[in-house]
């Protein structure tokens, strides 16, 4: 059992996400959508969205920071593991709330708004229960670690498993020594990464980051000096045409 939850299942799981979205992109375009309800209700999207967007970036700043980089490289420039560890508790414990409270109020306003329920699917219906699941039992495994003391060290048991599955080699052992409540909180995240390409979390992998980054969109000149060899500039209410079509 050990073999198929943490040597097999994350393999499938990466699949169904690469397929998935393959699948979704090539005959889904048009469905590839957050389908936006902020046209019903706008009060509280305006305060469940940001808390839960801003809190779940953080979220996964704090998962890659503790399962890609290993334990070794922050101890030799100086961090102990209890300092790590209260770091990772205290921010992460403050993202993983604003990211619950955010999640909590956009349900409860998908449940008590009209059109916006209407518009819910069933996919939409599973993502939520799992999304909700990963984030409580995530609280749950980050606050039963810090009460474990050495043994809720995930970054020794979870993080090298994880490297290990991007290396080909899925370190099982490590895996099944974790505490239950981290392997809860790992099967319900492949649940979640499996289900990702089918909801409206497809929406991540196209947010307009380039934004940020594109030029300013010139939409005229305020140069008044005429370009050399150029025609003096028309007025918009000038007639169209030459002199002789003018005659």
């Amino acid at each position: 059992m050990s073999v198929v939850l943490w040597g097999v299942l994350p393999y499938l799981a990466i699949v169904t996400l690469v397929g998935g979205t393959v699948w979704r992109y090539r005959y889904d375009q048009f469905g590839w959508t957050t389908r936006s309800s902020q046209l019903y209700e706008s009060r509280l999207l305006r305060i469940g969205s940001p808390l839960f967007h801003f809190g779940l970036v953080f979220v996964i700043v704090g998962h890659i920071g503790g399962l890609v980089i290993p334990m070794s490289w922050t101890e030799a420039v100086g961090i102990t593991q209890e300092q790590y560890h209260a770091v990772a508790l205290s921010v992460g414990g403050i993202a993983g709330f604003c990211t619950l409270v955010g999640i909590a109020i956009l349900v409860y306003r998908r449940r008590r708004t009209g059109p916006v329920f209407m518009a819910t699917t069933k996919n939409d219906k599973l993502m939520y229960v799992v999304l909700v699941g990963a984030i409580v039992l995530g609280l749950w495994a980050t606050i039963a670690g810090a009460n474990a003391g050495h043994e809720g060290n995930y970054r020794a048991t979870v993080s090298p498993w994880f490297r290990s599955i991007f290396l080909l080699q899925p370190d099982v052992e490590s895996m099944a020594e974790a505490p239950l409540t981290f392997q809860i909180h790992t099967l319900t995240g492949l649940a979640l990464i499996a289900i990702f390409p089918f909801t409206r979390l497809v929406h991540a992998f196209t947010a307009p980051l380039h934004y940020l980054f594109r030029p300013y969109i010139v939409y005229r000149s305020r140069d008044a000096r005429p370009t050399p060899g150029a025609s003096a500039p028309r007025r918009g209410w000038d007639p169209v045409g030459t002199r002789d079509r003018d005659r």
